[in-house]
């Protein structure tokens, strides 16, 4: 019941925020409580934090080509400019929380509290800046004195992430904390600061691959961040996962709404063909933890942009499903894995010639996904013993990796970051039917809140061909 009270305070706050036209006019908000507790704050930033992981997901895993929309040129499907002003506004709302609970944390010395609030402020941002291009930061939690605040260059930010995390750590790493962490408010770590540096490490070890175009990528500052990250001695509590919900889970509503006819939740083809044996000759014995079985009996997706093939109604195509494991009641969105961070060093160490290092992971963060998603031990031997998956250090590649990684980082934004690194060279990997661009999709277009009350700000934007700085 507790943690349920802490939720519905976090969702308050998150409304009455959202509801207000420019950016920290929210602090003076009538309605808000005016001296919010510490731990009050942070249930908010650890919930909105893990539900802005999957309104992300849910925004650009139609980009990742994991979802399809079961409706003929859906503009998500199409590249066509698509208007996320509630994700932004979501967003948003959550990192000026996040903003008010580090200016009370450093008046406390409550500094568990200041390094989550840093790490979580990295977290949302470098998914911002990853989807946008250029945002407001340094000049969007001013209140009253800025209402249009300036962008910052997308460059500017990714390092100010960077710094985010180390100073983050840091403030975990104090002994002169005054203000101890309340487990049930932390929805993510629950009061665990040791889980809390483990996961601002792996996130470092993200934002330093997310370089992995540019001439200032570092495989070795890489490897050094997955060192101090998880061991996988105790993945359940050392990922970080949101699982505590006010009502439904954000994936389980999405298959649910889909019983209900609310058509939602529709696997892509590219995504289903990658696991069901089409495209890589091999069974993928995850495909049934996730997708639903057609009545044909076997597992099908929908092509992008084309729609559905059947009625919607009667299983033609396969879907979320409400017992499957991103999908099944109470499931939890997944932040930052095990599994990740495996493949994050399988591709570091790659790219360091290491390649003993690298097959060591690359097969460590299959296992890692498999036992996560509870794959049963034999199958997961006949998957892993297979040719075309243990192909020997000598054989291993980076598409092998890349491939691997798409599979473990389902529903998950970041898939997006590294669908555009690797250039989408996933094996029949497809432009979507009836698609405005010529060539895939690297950017969105900057949502209608912005370009109504921030326009002269907003910066100019060629097309959703227009390709980020680190995506050159």
């Amino acid at each position: 019941m507790k943690n349920k009270h802490i939720l519905i305070f976090a969702g308050f706050l998150a409304f009455i925020f959202s509801g207000c036209n420019s950016y920290l006019d929210k602090l003076d908000n009538p309605n808000l409580v005016i001296n919010p507790p510490l731990n009050g704050l942070l249930a908010t930033a650890t919930s909105q934090t893990g539900l802005d992981v999957f309104r992300m997901g849910n925004a650009v895993s139609y980009y990742s080509q994991y979802l399809a929309s079961n409706t003929k040129g859906s503009g998500a499907d199409t590249y066509d400019e698509v208007d996320y002003s509630g994700t932004w506004s979501y967003f948003y709302s959550c990192m000026m929380n996040i903003k008010q609970m580090n200016d009370l944390a450093v008046t406390e010395d409550a500094y568990y509290h200041l390094g989550i609030g840093k790490i979580l402020m990295a977290f949302n941002l470098n998914m911002l800046i990853n989807t946008f291009g250029d945002v407001p930061y340094s000049t969007a939690f001013m209140g009253k004195e800025v209402v249009t605040p300036t962008y910052d260059p997308q460059e500017t930010l990714h390092a100010t992430c960077l710094q985010l995390i180390d100073e983050g750590i840091a403030d975990l790493q104090r002994n002169d904390v005054t203000v101890v962490l309340d487990a049930s408010s932390d929805v993510i770590h629950k009061g665990n600061t040791a889980n809390w540096i483990r996961t601002a490490y792996g996130l470092k070890a993200r934002f330093l691959n997310q370089l992995s175009k540019t001439s200032t990528y570092d495989p070795a500052a890489v490897l050094t961040a997955v060192a101090s990250s998880y061991d996988g001695s105790n993945p359940d509590t050392q990922d970080a996962t949101l699982t505590a919900f006010d009502g439904l889970s954000p994936w389980n509503q999405v298959a649910y709404n889909n019983t209900q006819l609310n058509l939602d939740g529709w696997l892509s083809s590219q995504f289903v063909d990658a696991l069901n044996g089409t495209t890589y000759g091999i069974f993928d014995p995850r495909l049934p933890k996730i997708a639903t079985l057609t009545k044909f009996g076997d597992y099908r997706g929908t092509p992008n942009g084309a729609g559905r093939i059947g009625t919607g109604t009667n299983q033609e195509e396969s879907y979320l499903g409400v017992d499957g494991f991103y999908s099944k009641s109470g499931a939890p969105v997944q932040l930052f894995t095990y599994a990740e961070l495996k493949f994050i060093e399988a591709e570091a160490a790659f790219r360091s010639n290491n390649k003993s290092k690298a097959y060591l992971a690359y097969l460590d963060g299959i296992k890692a996904h498999m036992n996560k998603l509870g794959v049963s031990s034999v199958d997961q031997l006949a998957y892993i013993n297979n040719p075309a998956v243990s192909v020997g250090e000598a054989g291993l590649t980076l598409d092998l990796i890349f491939k691997e990684k798409y599979v473990a980082m389902f529903l998950n934004p970041e898939s997006w970051v590294d669908a555009r690194r690797y250039d989408y060279k996933y094996s029949d990997f497809t432009i979507p039917e009836g698609a405005v661009l010529s060539t895939f999709i690297r950017r969105l277009g900057y949502p209608t809140v912005e370009t109504s009350r921030n326009g002269a700000n907003v910066p100019i934007v060629s097309g959703l061909d227009q390709r980020l700085y680190w995506d050159k």
